[in-house]
């Protein structure tokens, strides 16, 4: 017989005034490490402020049932007394719950652990699609600033990249459908789901990765498509896995066909994939790693511009950069990535290049001495014919 869990909640984000879509429960035990829940509000009930603080008197902590998450995480999103940040954080801490299960090494993998993985990861993705209705891709950076970060970078990465695929497929297609949202998000979400068979020493060295450690993380997409395949018979319907495949095998292909792993150009890179690759990098040189530096938004968009039609989908990165505000910092250096960037990489110092300008070491003074030589002679010479 398996045993109800449970997660604990805040008391300033439970709806008040208004039938409960949740069961409240407190801890009885007195017993440390010990838990015996007793419900104290069956959903459908009305929640007073009053009640709410004579509870907060007498409970530390309440909980909600995990398999309530859902319903609790949509009263957030829907309650106008609940700011973004609070509701978009704990579809955050959703998210990792499910992420951290596939990723964590004491578990060992298995295709019923996948499934219950994106069945959790699809909720958070829903919700994510709902709170983010008014924000666009310039409105979202403040968003993502203001959220709390975790010591495991993979985890903020991810959700980051999924909610720039969600703003970034709506600035592309103004009608797009619920679906195509969700799978745009999932497909962020789960992008680097292959990671999970890369071990955690590689993925966290910021000191330089080895032509061999790098050729291991390179194996990535490739195991997450497999991965992802050989969990396919239970993932829920309403979920297209080969759209999501695709997104988390071609991420890393680039538009002129110099990517990993099978070398894919240009359109026939699936356009999630496409889409997915400009969030992958923006994130990844935007959003402070314990280890590095970040870019300011207007150098992230100037390095990003230099690789448009190479790495990135032209068109795509220019409906992109359309929708960042930023302000140009005139700078002495004009920079570039160096090619070998990889978003997936760590680095203590993003590989950052002065871009070489044209003649730049080339002596045109020369050229100007010449010239005012052949202008003197000239003189001169018109000068002793005017005499003769």
């Amino acid at each position: 017989m398996s045993t109800r869990s449970f997660f604990s909640i805040s008391y300033d984000l439970i709806l008040k005034n208004a039938p409960l879509s949740y069961d409240l429960y407190v801890n009885s035990s007195s017993i440390q490490d010990k838990q015996k829940f007793i419900r104290l509000f069956p959903s459908g009930e009305i929640l007073e402020a009053f009640d709410l603080e004579e509870l907060r008197k007498k409970y530390h902590q309440l909980y909600v049932p995990e398999d309530q998450r859902k319903a609790y995480m949509n009263s957030l999103v829907n309650s106008q007394e609940v700011a973004d940040e609070e509701a978009v954080d704990f579809i955050k801490e959703t998210a990792i719950e499910y992420l951290h299960k596939v990723f964590d090494e004491d578990k060992e993998f298995s295709t019923e652990l996948l499934s219950e993985t994106i069945h959790g990861c699809r909720d958070a993705v829903e919700s994510m699609i709902d709170v983010l209705d008014d924000y666009n891709i310039d409105s979202l950076r403040g968003l993502i600033g203001n959220l709390s970060g975790h010591d495991f970078y993979t985890y903020d990465h991810s959700i980051n990249v999924a909610m720039y695929c969600i703003t970034i497929v709506r600035a592309l297609k103004k009608d797009a459908s619920r679906a195509e949202l969700m799978h745009a998000g999932l497909g962020g979400l789960l992008h680097d789901l292959g990671k999970i068979k890369i071990p955690t020493h590689i993925l966290n060295n910021p000191s330089g990765l080895s032509d061999r450690e790098y050729e291991e993380i390179k194996k990535h997409p490739d195991f997450g498509i497999d991965l992802l395949l050989s969990g396919a018979g239970g993932i829920e319907d309403g979920i297209d896995v080969k759209t999501i495949g695709r997104v988390i095998h071609e991420h890393h292909e680039n538009w002129d066909g110099t990517g990993y792993p099978n070398k894919v150009k240009e359109h026939d890179i699936h356009l999630l994939a496409r889409v997915c690759a400009i969030a992958d990098f923006f994130d990844a040189v935007t959003t402070k790693r314990s280890y590095n530096k970040v870019l300011s938004v207007g150098q992230a968009l100037e390095i990003m511009g230099k690789t448009s039609g190479k790495k990135l989908d032209p068109t795509v990165f220019k409906v992109f950069a359309a929708h960042v505000k930023h302000s140009k910092v005139k700078s002495p250096k004009e920079l570039k990535m160096a090619d070998h960037f990889d978003p997936s990489i760590p680095y203590e110092e993003l590989p950052i290049e002065e871009v070489e300008k044209m003649f730049e070491n080339e002596d045109f003074g020369k050229i100007r001495v010449i010239a005012q030589e052949e202008e003197k002679a000239e003189k001169a010479k018109n000068k002793v014919k005017s005499k003769k």
